[in-house]
């Protein structure tokens, strides 16, 4: 990717896995790694947690998202001076009616779009969320690595009254493109760093072959 002009990595992330959001902090469960326990035992089976205890869907899905930012900010400090390539993630809106609510019961699928749309106004449709990455990946202005990228507020509180019917300012559909604030447990560097040293380690890569990766950059 360093030969490629105006090379761009986008690792989507979520206001579920900042806690300084209402959808991070105030609804349960929080993502929380622990001290990486699960990580640290290598994270395969028996382990099924990052923080190594039980599994929990909710709690997963919001670890996954805190992993996927700091692996940006790892990208970011590793290889972007080096190489050029601009890292970044982004919230894309709360995407309601995927296949990931698929085991849900039928009147929550229809509930929580509707919900997400018109009370909190967090809703964004499929290709406006699609139109967001592409606008990460090709916009002049999102050449800045390692920013975390959002729209239409912050998503910190719930949005507020519009005419249209629609809050506005909870992340949800149309709005501005900005660079937001991560928690401030998104930020810790050093857990970061072992998130990073810990995934390497999982997926079995040598430091050999991530020397290799360093000198053909």
């Amino acid at each position: 990717m360093s030969k490629a002009k105006n090379a761009r990595v986008c690792i989507v992330g979520s206001i579920t896995g900042n806690t300084n959001t209402v959808g991070g902090g105030l609804v349960y469960p929080q993502a929380n790694l622990g001290k990486l326990e699960g990580f640290e035992q290598g994270a395969k089976k028996p382990v099924e947690m990052a923080n190594g205890k039980s599994f929990f869907g909710a709690k997963a899905y919001k670890d996954s998202k805190v992993c996927n930012m700091m692996t940006v900010s790892e990208l970011h400090k590793r290889y972007h001076e080096k190489t050029g390539i601009v890292f970044s993630s982004m919230y894309p809106g709360c995407i309601a009616e995927t296949n990931l609510f698929r085991e849900k019961r039928p009147w929550f699928r229809k509930a929580f779009p509707w919900f997400m749309k018109y009370v909190t106004g967090g809703y964004v449709g499929e290709p406006e969320a699609g139109e967001r990455l592409a606008q990460v990946i090709d916009d002049p202005t999102c050449t800045k690595s390692n920013v975390y990228w959002s729209w239409n507020g912050g998503a910190q509180n719930i949005g507020t009254y519009s005419k249209d019917g629609k809050p506005k300012g909870a992340g949800g559909a149309g709005g501005e493109i900005f660079e937001n604030t991560q928690s401030d447990a998104v930020q810790d560097a050093e857990t970061s760093r072992k998130v990073w040293e810990y995934s390497v380690k999982a997926v079995s890569l040598s430091d050999r072959e991530m020397m290799r990766q360093k000198e053909g950059q």
